[in-house]
């Protein structure tokens, strides 16, 4: 390193390459160090290796903005308490070979899934912090993977945008902190169509350098054998995701032959084998019974719209341009033309778009409409959302109108509701007007949340954050505007949770719940009516079942019971079945919900 003139003025210094302070991260980690009364800035990463450093820092944001406050509030109905309650009963009746809910075979789901939350709740007890605990070492695991995937192709500083654009993103860093199934399954589908991609660029040689030390069997075998984890994870859906953008490849490729067919045997075995070892284990000891009913249910979630669960077919793009901000904004912007320097970058970046859009179409076709349906599209969203920041930071690209009004509009809808919600909460006259007039949705509302004002502290966080980034993004200070940007937003989330979730809860499920817990090492039977809930599974900490009569309604409403039973109910306006039997007595109600009680005689 050369030594500093007298009129030098500082230079940020790494090794012996002067670096550019604007650039991303340059200012961030770095030591001061003193030299002839001059000040110079040595950056953390020159004193190990760059990728371990980064890699280390996002464990760190990771672990801090997804562990902390797990269990703070409980799961919710339906995916979260009934995966949960799936992993419970594992445990409860030692059987980890098949999946069960309420103590009865549960076709829907594999088990790899509950298999993760039944090992958390071993080491951590049987409660929400377990539950969601693995997507949060999920969420981990994706920083750490996109930074390091977007550093081999585009370089650290794209690799770091890509891993912080998804942390910074609305729904993307919610689905790190809850306890369903798609965080995993999305991550092992991306996964193994990305190591697919690299097969197929060994074996054209698009890339030698690139993929070293690799050959093309080993990355088609491991794409098989992660997209195998992804079969295990939720099913077959996997697989038809990734041979779908395989053939939409193919086509546009002018039936081009990327891989062999013989490869995509392998591949295709390579996947079957880590299912089979379930299924066909199964098969063998039960006969086709499972396979035959989780195909049958596949069929129905794909051809009529499930639990209710239906929207219009633009349904998914809103979610995704609402849920996915301010990541979808950017992405938006790499749609269209932009120079790519290199073969294989422009390649990617094809795989890319035709993963979103076939996501997208698949599922807007689906007659469910469910949020996670589309969230595989939030690996090449903020790909796409990377690629347009670091074009910015290069200045190969310009922040024009459009991409400001993006900004403006999309955060403008999460600053209002925000703030407004508060502010609301305290007219809750006028929200029950405009609210469906029904029994169970008015006294829903009627619940006793303490609003203290200082829930409005995320949106006015929020409004800072977007001025203080659009202001840097005009003076093309790009690196310090996309830091501030998702990093700030990913703190506006955690803000917006622990101001918001427990106070949405205590209106939405709270009352049931206590309901449910109340029952937890009595000898009763409790039950729903007119609903569905998984509550009074996991929240009464269910024993498994020995009298099978407890799955007739009508033993229970008439029949000679052993036990008590507790039934609840949603409030509505005319009076039901349990109002008019005289041995089932009311016990109360609260915030929409009814409770009775039949004893044994």
């Amino acid at each position: 390193m050369r030594q500093p003139a007298e009129n030098d003025k500082p230079t940020l210094v790494v090794g012996t390459n002067i670096v550019n302070p604007g650039n991303l991260f340059s200012s961030i980690f770095a030591l001061p160090f003193q030299q002839r009364g001059e000040t110079f800035l040595i950056l953390l990463p020159s004193l190990m290796n760059q990728k371990l450093f980064y890699s280390l820092v996002l464990v760190s944001l990771g672990a801090l903005f997804f562990i902390p406050f797990l269990g703070g509030v409980r799961l919710f109905d339906w995916d979260e308490i009934n995966f949960a309650e799936c992993a419970r009963e594992m445990i409860v009746l030692s059987d980890y070979l098949h999946v069960h809910i309420d103590f009865k075979p549960f076709y829907e789901k594999p088990p790899l899934f509950f298999w993760f939350q039944s090992a958390m709740m071993y080491v951590f007890g049987i409660n929400e912090f377990a539950a969601r605990l693995p997507n949060a070492i999920c969420g981990i695991i994706t920083l750490v993977y996109l930074y390091n995937l977007g550093q081999k192709l585009h370089g650290h500083r794209f690799g770091l945008l890509w891993a912080l654009a998804y942390l910074g993103s609305v729904t993307p860093h919610l689905y790190f902190r809850s306890g369903i199934i798609d965080p995993f399954f999305n991550l092992f589908i991306f996964a193994g169509l990305v190591n697919l991609i690299f097969a197929s660029w060994k074996r054209e040689r698009l890339s030698s350098m690139l993929l070293v030390p690799k050959n093309e069997w080993t990355y088609l075998l491991l794409a098989g054998l992660v997209l195998g984890l992804g079969i295990m994870t939720k099913g077959p859906v996997a697989y038809l995701i990734v041979c779908l953008v395989l053939f939409v490849y193919w086509m546009l490729s002018r039936f081009r032959w990327f891989i062999t067919p013989l490869q995509f045997l392998a591949f295709s075995l390579a996947a079957s084998f880590v299912s089979l070892a379930w299924y066909g284990l199964d098969i063998y000891l039960n006969g086709p019974a499972l396979m035959r009913e989780f195909l049958t249910y596949n069929f129905r979630l794909f051809s009529t719209p499930d639990a209710g669960h239906v929207g219009f077919p633009g349904y998914h793009i809103i979610l995704l341009l609402v849920g996915c901000f301010p990541a979808s904004i950017f992405a938006i912007r790499a749609f269209g033309p932009l120079f790519i320097e290199r073969n294989y970058q422009r390649e990617f970046r094809r795989w890319m778009l035709i993963l979103f859009w076939v996501v997208l179409i698949l599922f807007s076709i689906v007659q469910s409409k469910i949020v996670h349906y589309s969230s595989l599209c939030y690996f090449p969203l903020t790909y796409f959302a990377a690629l347009t920041l670091l074009q910015l930071e290069e200045r190969k690209i310009q922040f024009n109108n459009w991409l400001r009004a993006g900004l403006v509009l999309i955060g403008s809808i999460y600053v209002v509701a925000i703030i407004g919600l508060p502010i609301l909460a305290h007219r809750m006259d006028v929200v029950k007007s405009y609210a469906d007039q029904d029994a169970f949705t008015q006294t829903n509302l009627d619940a006793k949340i303490n609003w203290t004002g200082w829930e409005v502290l995320p949106g006015v966080w929020l409004f800072g954050i977007l001025i203080l980034a659009i202001i840097w993004f005009n003076q093309r200070e790009t690196a310090r505007a996309s830091l501030t940007l998702f990093v700030g937003m990913a703190v506006f989330i955690t803000l917006t949770l622990w101001f918001f979730i427990g106070r949405i809860e205590g209106i939405s499920q709270d009352a049931a719940m206590r309901f449910f817990e109340r029952a937890q090492g009595k000898n009763v039977y409790v039950k729903t009516y007119g609903y569905h809930s998984y509550g009074p599974y996991f929240y009464t900490q269910k024993q498994a079942v020995t009298n099978p009569d407890y799955y007739n309604d009508e033993w229970l409403l008439r029949g000679r019971i052993d036990k008590d039973v507790w039934f609840i109910r949603k409030a509505s306006d005319q009076p039901t079945l349990l109002d008019s039997l005289s041995d089932v007595k009311k016990t109360g109600e609260e915030n929409g919900f009814v409770f009775y009680q039949r004893k044994a005689k």
